[in-house]
Order: C-alpha cells, then structure tokens, then sequence
C-alpha cells in the first residue's frame, strides 16, 4: 500500500529526473553546428529540444511541489553546482561523436525503462509527464540504438571508438540504479519504483544493442556515484553551468 510522502523528498525526486535531461540537454546542444554531417546536426539539435522539454516539465512541477515561487527557469538557471541533482555520466564532455552517441544510447535505455514505470505513478502529475516524455524517449534509444549498432559494427576505426567510450562509460551506468533514503521513500509512495528493479529490463535492452554492434561490456563493479544526491559533481559541471547560466546571471530577469 502507498505511503504519504513528504514535499521535500518528492522535490529532491523531481530535481533528479528534472536535471538529468537539462544537463544532457544542453550537452547534446554544444554538437548544434558542429556535427559531422548536417542530418546528425539537425537530429542532436531536435533531441536536445526534447530534453530541454522534459526539463520544463518536471522542473515546473518541482517549482510547484517546494512551493517558494521558483519557476522551472529559477531552478535551471539560478541555482549553483552543488544544487544539482544530475547523473554523474550526463555533465561529462561530450568528446567524440561516438562517446556522444554511446552515452545518449546508455542514458536513452533507462529512461525508456524508468518512464514506462512512472506511467504507473500514483502521483498523477508524474505519471501525466512521463507518459509525454516515454514518446520522445521510445524515438531517441531507437534512434541512439541504431547508431550504435552502425557504428560498432562498422569500420576498425568506428568499432575502436565505439569500444572506447563504452569503456570509458559503462562505469558511470551504476549510479542511475544505486537508491538512497529519497529514493526509497518515493517508492514507498508508490510515485516512482525501486531503481534496482529497473536493471534486469535495462540490461537486456542494452545487452541485445551491444551485442548487435560486436561490442563487449567492459568488466570490473567500480561505480561512479554522488551527483544524484549532489554530494560530489565532476569538476565539469561548473564550466557547463557558466556557459549556460552566464546570460541570468549577468543581466538577471532580462526580458526581450
């Protein structure tokens, strides 16, 4: 039977999904004229317009949950560092395109798994955005899919690179699954499940992309963990926030 749950926690929980897709937003944006081919540009812009989306959305709500008169542009653009809640994996450097690809494929897989669970939220704003949002999702992991498998399965050149960042990657993949006392509450709630029971379906999906791109998931347990809770971002962080802050921050509330 679902619990009550308490603002706080359900804001924290709002903050988490609200900022892994404004960080991987506005990572996916930096490729906007610098992609390899002119269809890849137009494709990373539109995928990072529907991040920035699902931003709007779950930070809006949190806005409405903590009840202080903070919009979701408050939230994205008037907060520091150490307030985010993002997944480690999603502020690191885009790197190549193939690191880019790989990690939108990795981040695409669970959110297709955790939407389809939140559909189920007793909460019927969270189940109403996630319903919207699977849409996007369900197109983005087939198209990241693809990519993948293209590339890994291609040439020496692109299979090395396609391994290299799955290398490189993978270990950040642990921390979307690692629950703590805010997670655990909101799944008492019933709002949103318990994130360990996501890893079987987000493995077989990934495992069966992987394995069609010739492609071996790098040994080893170490997991990458502390931006969830914001305990300990990467020093990358703070240099996207100052490229995407800068404009508030320097002239605050402009309008035009």
């Amino acid at each position: 039977m679902a619990g009550k749950l308490d603002n706080p926690s359900l804001f924290e929980f709002l903050l988490r999904m609200g900022d892994n897709t404004l960080i991987l937003g506005h990572r996916v944006s930096e490729w906007c004229g610098h992609a390899p081919v002119l269809e890849e540009d137009i494709a990373l812009a539109n995928t990072a317009l529907d991040l920035i989306g699902q931003t709007q959305m779950w930070l809006g709500l949190a806005g409405e949950v903590e009840g202080k008169g903070r919009s979701a542009d408050d939230l994205a653009f008037l907060r520091d560092a150490w307030d985010f809640r993002n997944a480690l994996m999603l502020e690191l450097p885009n790197g190549d395109f193939g690191q880019t690809l790989m990690r939108q494929f990795l981040f695409d897989a669970w959110q297709v798994v955790m939407l389809g669970r939140l559909m189920q939220s007793t909460d019927a704003r969270v189940a109403a955005i996630a319903a919207k949002a699977s849409k996007e999702a369900a197109y983005h992991v087939e198209r990241s899919g693809h990519t993948v498998v293209g590339l890994g399965d291609g040439t020496e050149e692109s299979h090395r690179r396609m391994q290299e960042a799955l290398d490189y990657l993978y270990p950040y993949v642990g921390e979307l699954f690692v629950s703590d006392a805010i997670d655990t509450a909101v799944a008492e709630a019933g709002i949103a499940p318990k994130l360990e029971t996501l890893r079987e379906e987000y493995d077989a999906l990934v495992g069966r992309v992987l394995s069609a791109a010739t492609l071996s998931i790098p040994g080893g347990s170490y997991v990458h963990q502390g931006g969830r809770d914001g305990r300990m971002h990467t020093e990358h962080l703070g240099h996207l926030l100052s490229s995407m802050q800068w404009l508030q921050r320097a002239y605050p509330g402009c309008e035009w």
